[in-house]
């Protein structure tokens, strides 16, 4: 809870219920007493997540977000879905860090460009 403002870990203390964990840390809330507390009313119960570490939202694995967004009001099991052998493990955007993909030609990228058959020639005179 480290990185979790104080406003919502107190929300969390006084009005949260923990649902489960994934296998990356991260906790996931409701609020207490669930879908009934809501159950006579068109809003839906309030759920949340509290990141293990950096708090970064694709970090949540696609078997808690479905649950996190209301998609379904399933639970994942423990331990998270049965995965397919084509599948990968779950992996958090790199984008704009040190870590993230800079293809060959990348202007981010160090090291000198291949040339290719685009590029552009300034014109000499005979």
């Amino acid at each position: 809870m480290a990185g979790t403002p104080l406003g919502t870990r107190l929300f969390t203390w006084l009005k949260g219920e923990l649902v489960g964990q994934d296998g990356q840390g991260n906790k996931f809330y409701r609020t207490k007493g669930g879908s009934e507390v809501h159950k006579d009313s068109l809003r839906n119960e309030r759920r949340w997540v509290i990141y293990n570490g950096e708090v970064e939202a694709s970090r949540v694995s696609a078997d808690w977000h479905a649950w996190l967004h209301h998609t379904t009001n399933e639970r994942p099991p423990e331990g998270g879905y049965p995965k397919h052998a084509w599948q990968l493990e779950h992996k958090a955007n790199k984008t704009g860090t040190a870590e993230a993909y800079r293809p060959a030609g990348s202007t981010l990228k160090t090291g000198q460009r291949p040339r290719v058959s685009s590029d552009y020639d300034a014109w000499q005179p005979e």
